[in-house]
């Protein structure tokens, strides 16, 4: 489970071509392209739901540019902006949270 929310965040990461349901939200849609096996449809499911829970819909949308880009977490995580420093406080609570949540799926 850390493994994939620290891959969202500081990895480079492939995008395979993968539909994905109209339904997804936008973690579940940017986990479920994943090119790694612990990205299961349940595992990005659950990581989705837990995004729905503490962040708005805005800061998922916003989170889940990191899995297509890494260097965007990077540059939140290093910026001197209150903003990005509250953003990042909040993604990283998420990320806690949806490793106590999604452990094991």
């Amino acid at each position: 489970m850390k493994q994939i929310i620290l891959a969202a965040t500081l990895a480079v990461l492939v995008m395979p071509l993968v539909p994905v349901s109209a339904s997804a939200g936008p973690i579940e849609g940017a986990c479920l392209r994943l090119d790694r096996a612990q990205a299961t449809r349940a595992m990005c499911r659950c990581i989705d739901s837990v995004a729905s829970q503490t962040l708005t819909r805005a800061e998922q949308r916003r989170a889940a540019a990191f899995f297509r880009d890494p260097q965007l977490a990077q540059d939140v995580r290093m910026s001197r902006s209150a903003a990005d420093n509250a953003f990042w406080t909040r993604y990283r609570a998420f990320g806690d949270a949806a490793e106590r949540s999604c452990a094991g799926r």
